[in-house]
């Protein structure tokens, strides 16, 4: 794809977005109910990923789906609020958390995205290996199972907005941990943002928060599905048993596949991020290991 300008692009991503939005919406006003407000809901989030999905094709970039991570998820908690009707501290102070952690990252993303001339290059490395069936594996692959893996983890949040609770410690908790596990995230983009400005050919990002985990951003977005799951526990504790499986999936998604292939890709790229493995946390933010140390 030719370049095109970042204000087109996000112009053309934003309709994408009122088209899939729109066509969740009809699905929901005029389709044939199945009487279970969660799965009329997980099914409109199928169609409207199905539309961003066509836009990817059309387009040529999968890159459409990019912010669908965080868009899609406050407009399902609002719709299953306003359904049930349940209002409570406890769906306020979620609802607060949700749209805070949405607006920052969708703003992330907008900030770090150049135009649609750009694709994020984990999508074309998934349909190079998946071959002929390169097809099915930009559909599932990049699109349906994001979406199902996000719908799983905010189900905790439709326990929590379709039960009526009163607020407990552990909501209160869980706010607490959301709304610092979402600054976490913001502060350790921020200082990737001023890292990427200055950067050398080859240096290697070990500044800050970089320098107690080698993916504070990942932790950090743990750190919120956490919160919901608690929010989650906090309306229904008999159901514990389940209602963190959606942030384990978000867990084991960045701990197997993303950053293996981060790291992957940043040994290739940049010889030193092997002295950054050596002293770093992989994940959890730890002291680092003095340099001494570390080449022990």
């Amino acid at each position: 794809m030719t370049a095109v300008g970042k204000a087109r692009s996000l112009t053309v991503v934003a309709g994408a977005y009122v088209v899939a939005i729109g066509v969740a919406w009809a699905w929901l006003v005029w389709g044939p109910a199945t009487g279970r407000l969660w799965l009329d809901t997980l099914v409109a989030d199928i169609l409207a990923t199905l539309v961003v999905f066509a836009f990817s094709r059309a387009f040529g970039n999968s890159s459409f789906y990019d912010a669908y991570w965080s868009v899609i998820p406050p407009l399902l908690l609002f719709y299953w609020w306003f359904d049930s009707g349940v209002t409570t501290l406890s769906t306020w102070l979620l609802a607060g958390l949700v749209t805070t952690w949405a607006v920052r990252l969708t703003g992330n993303w907008v900030y770090a995205f150049p135009g649609l001339h750009h694709e994020d290059w984990r999508y074309p490395m998934f349909r190079d290996r998946a071959g002929r069936w390169e097809f099915a594996a930009d559909l599932v692959a990049i699109h349906l199972i994001p979406t199902l893996q996000v719908f799983l983890a905010m189900v905790p949040a439709y326990v929590a907005v379709t039960t009526t609770s009163t607020a407990t410690w552990l909501t209160l908790v869980a706010f607490a941990v959301g709304m610092a596990a979402v600054a976490l995230e913001f502060a350790a983009d921020l200082q990737m943002h001023r890292f990427v400005k200055t950067k050398r050919p080859g240096e290697v990002m070990d500044r800050g928060l970089w320098s107690w985990s080698r993916h504070p951003n990942y932790f950090g977005e743990f750190g919120f599905w956490f919160a919901v799951a608690l929010f989650g526990l906090a309306a229904a504790p008999t159901w514990w048993w389940w209602l963190f499986l959606g942030a384990a999936a978000m867990l084991a998604m960045f701990l197997g596949a993303s950053i293996p292939m981060m790291e992957t890709r940043s040994l290739e790229r940049r010889p030193g991020y092997q002295a950054v493995i050596d002293r770093v946390s992989r994940f959890v933010p730890v002291r680092p290991k003095p340099q001494a140390e570390a080449r022990t």
